[in-house]
C-alpha cells in the first residue's frame, strides 16, 4: 500500500490510478449531507466558509461516541451519492479528495476530471478499524448538528482504494 500525506500533493494526486490501495494520514475533513448543503448555500449566496476548501480532503462519514479513551467512536463511510447535488461546486471550489463509499453520478465524475480530483472508497463495514485510525478530532463549524457537524481529524494510516482517479478511470466501470 502507498502512504499519503494529507493535505495530497498535486504529484501525489497525479500519479494515483483507479484500484490503486492508499494509507491516508494527516487532516481529514468530515462532513455529511447537511454540511455539504451548508457549504453549498453559503458559496451560493457568496458568504465565507468555515475552512478554506484548496488541496482539502473530505470523508462521508457520521461519528459514534467516543468510547473511554478515544478520540472517536466508530467511523465508516456513509453513502457518497447524497453528497452529489452539491459536490461538483466543491470541487470546483478547490476541493481535491473525496472519501466515502458507493458510486458517484455523472456530473460528479466530471467535476473529478474537470478539477483533477480524487474519489477514495473506504471500506463498508469497518467503522472500528477507522476509529483506531483517528488520533485527534476537531469540531470545526456547524456544532448544532451534533454528529453531523463539520469535523477535522487527524488520521494516521486510514485505508482506502481509489475509486476514482482524476482522469475519470473508475473502479464502477467494469
Amino acid at each position: 500500500m502507498r502512504k499519503i500525506q494529507l493535505p495530497i500533493a498535486e504529484s501525489d494526486l497525479l500519479s494515483l490510478a483507479a484500484f490503486d490501495q492508499v494509507l491516508l494520514s494527516g487532516k481529514l475533513y468530515v462532513g455529511r449531507d447537511q454540511v455539504h448543503s451548508r457549504l453549498f448555500n453559503l458559496l451560493e449566496t457568496e458568504q465565507p466558509l468555515p475552512l478554506d476548501l484548496e488541496g482539502q480532503a473530505i470523508y462521508y462519514m457520521g461519528p459514534s461516541p467516543a468510547p473511554e479513551g478515544f478520540p472517536l467512536g466508530s467511523c465508516g463511510p456513509t453513502t457518497s451519492a447524497r453528497m452529489d447535488p452539491f459536490t461538483p461546486r466543491l470541487l470546483d471550489e478547490g476541493l481535491k479528495v473525496m472519501v466515502g463509499k458507493g458510486p458517484r453520478s455523472e456530473a460528479v465524475l466530471s467535476a473529478i476530471v474537470r478539477n483533477k480530483a480524487l474519489y477514495l472508497q473506504a471500506y463498508g463495514g469497518c467503522g472500528a478499524l477507522y476509529a483506531s485510525t483517528v488520533k485527534s478530532v476537531q469540531t470545526i463549524a456547524f456544532a448544532e448538528l451534533g454528529p453531523e457537524a463539520l469535523l477535522l481529524l487527524d488520521v494516521e494510516d486510514f485505508p482506502v482504494i481509489v475509486a476514482i482517479d482524476a482522469t475519470g478511470r473508475s473502479v464502477f466501470s467494469r
